[in-house]
């Protein structure tokens, strides 16, 4: 349902509003990847495993992923100026707990409240951004909001980095403080006079509950897997059923009731089930790799967390020169042309790090991560065309928040199942690299001389040569993951052709789904 429309902003009030939406869009953004290369900091001042510290992370992504499809509910009632203003100044809030916790537990939960209270900023930011602006500009204003949120997962290492090296991990959070009050504040003084007002409708709370129940479960199992040994334990099995059985009910009941908080009847669009599927999976495998490049830099390369943060630095550069030309041209270009780019260029950044080492200089580290500012710009404006194309008005804000869930949902997934994967890699092939020394073994046993006449005692020099062959495993176990995530995003190619969008849409009203 629409409220009044209001027209589109002129001069200082428009770049001021755009600062303001960027300004929180991009601090939002950040805090699903500034905690990354910060994770064995915290882990360590909290006393717990960086696999345990990783909740630091996933717990944010799906807190958010429950609140985003809530987004359309709570915009009606309460409007969107109101609610938007309110997302940031409660996001402070809780940035600024999550810099006091004391223990990881209430760490984690603060994240949760984080990531609950963000769920609305970024479809509202699309909404008010898309509203700013005249239709003729609107790819424009796309590619500047798609800019923003491509980029702020990879400057959040950097700078996540450079705080834990230089001052200490809870800045990371208390730096949103300043950031969100002038957010707020500029936000509020330039649309507070364009919002169409609350109004009462009702809310689906048992579907509600339901999505909670098997997100909640769904992602606990993911992440407690690895350290309960899969469905050896009972708990897990019981999660799995939980999730199972929450989403056999949720699918039910929403595709029966009548004001359902998530609309599921979208899947039945071919272009919305295959837009949004490329966009999950393939956004899913960049947070994966995302997450694990800095974990393996810094626990077996020896990189600080600022290093890591610069090996991940430069993906912005390409992608700020780059999303403007495809924000342009997405309603001239087919758009599976242009995400086929992306797939392309991503499997052979994967592909450039697949050839990783333990000898691997910083530039080698640092090429493909330049490269990848490329895909990224060609990523999300053409997908998002196609989930949106064929749509009407009227569906666009539950198609919005839906795509958006699912894609956020699969960002935590692809965090948690990578860092599973790798470690379940490194374990075999750390079996396979000990059975090679020996007594037999003359590298073996040279190496061990070699330190024993070093001054090391057996035990150290023991110790010294598994701390060589861990460094080895996990390598080889980061390339395994490199190579796989290279192939899985050329078998998308295939994926995002089966879809049919229609050329009619134009970025205007393709886009403009994004907006809620």
């Amino acid at each position: 349902m629409k409220g009044p429309a209001f027209p589109p902003l002129e001069g200082s009030a428009r770049v001021l509003g755009t600062l303001a939406l960027s300004l929180a869009t991009f601090m939002n953004v950040l805090d699903s990847s500034i905690a990354n290369v910060s994770i064995p900091a915290i882990a360590g001042d909290m006393g717990v495993s960086p696999a345990q510290g990783t909740w630091v992370i996933t717990s944010f992504g799906v807190a958010n992923a429950i609140a985003v499809p809530l987004t359309g509910w709570l915009t009606q009632r309460f409007g969107q100026v109101r609610l938007f203003v309110a997302s940031v100044l409660l996001f402070v809030i809780a940035s600024w707990l999550c810099g006091l916790a004391p223990t990881i537990e209430s760490l984690i939960f603060f994240r949760v409240v984080q990531g609950l209270v963000a769920g609305p900023m970024i479809p509202l930011s699309q909404t008010l951004l898309l509203a700013s602006y005249p239709p003729a500009l609107a790819g424009t204003a796309m590619a500047m909001w798609a800019m923003t949120t491509l980029v702020a997962p990879v400057m959040g290492p950097l700078l996540g980095g450079w705080i834990t090296d230089n001052i200490s991990w809870p800045w990371i959070f208390y730096i949103n403080v300043p950031v969100g009050l002038l957010a707020a504040t500029m936000a509020w003084s330039i649309y507070r006079t364009r919002d169409p007002g609350p109004r009462k409708v009702p809310l689906d709370s048992v579907g509600l509950g339901l999505l909670v129940l098997w997100v909640g479960a769904l992602q606990i199992m993911i992440d407690k897997g690895k350290e309960l040994d899969w469905f050896a334990s009972g708990q897990i099995v019981m999660l799995a059923i939980v999730a199972v059985v929450g989403f056999a009910f949720f699918l039910a009941w929403e595709l029966t009731e009548h004001h359902p908080i998530v609309n599921l009847r979208l899947f039945a669009r071919r272009n919305f089930v295959l837009g949004t599927s490329s966009l999950a999976l393939a956004y899913g495998l960049f947070f994966g790799n995302v997450v694990l490049l800095p974990l393996w830099l810094q626990q077996y390369m020896g990189y600080t967390a600022t290093w890591a943060g610069l090996a991940m630095a430069p993906v912005g550069l390409f992608a700020i020169l780059l999303s403007p030309l495809v924000g342009k041209n997405v309603s001239r270009v087919d758009p599976r042309k242009l995400a086929t780019v992306a797939f392309v260029v991503f499997a052979l950044v994967l592909w450039m790090r697949s050839q990783f080492n333990p000898q691997s200089t910083f530039s080698t580290v640092l090429l493909p991560t330049l490269v990848q500012g490329v895909a990224m710009a060609f990523f999300f404006i053409p997908l998002q065309a196609i989930v949106f194309s064929g749509l009407t008005p009227d569906q666009l804000p539950a198609a919005s928040g839906l795509s958006n869930f699912v894609r956020i949902t699969a960002g935590a997934m692809g965090t948690s199942i990578f860092t599973t994967v790798w470690e379940d890699r490194a374990i075999l092939h750390h079996a396979q690299l000990a059975e090679q020394v020996n007594p037999g073994s003359l590298a073996a046993s040279q190496t061990l001389a070699q330190l024993g006449a070093a001054g090391l005692s057996p035990e150290q020099a023991a110790a010294t040569v598994n701390r060589l062959v861990d460094q080895q495993a996990y390598t080889m176990a980061a390339t395994d993951l490199f190579r796989l995530s290279a192939w899985l995003f050329l078998a998308m190619i295939a994926v995002v052709w089966l879809a049919r969008p229609r050329r009619a849409a134009g970025i205007g009203s393709a886009d403009a789904g994004g907006a809620h």
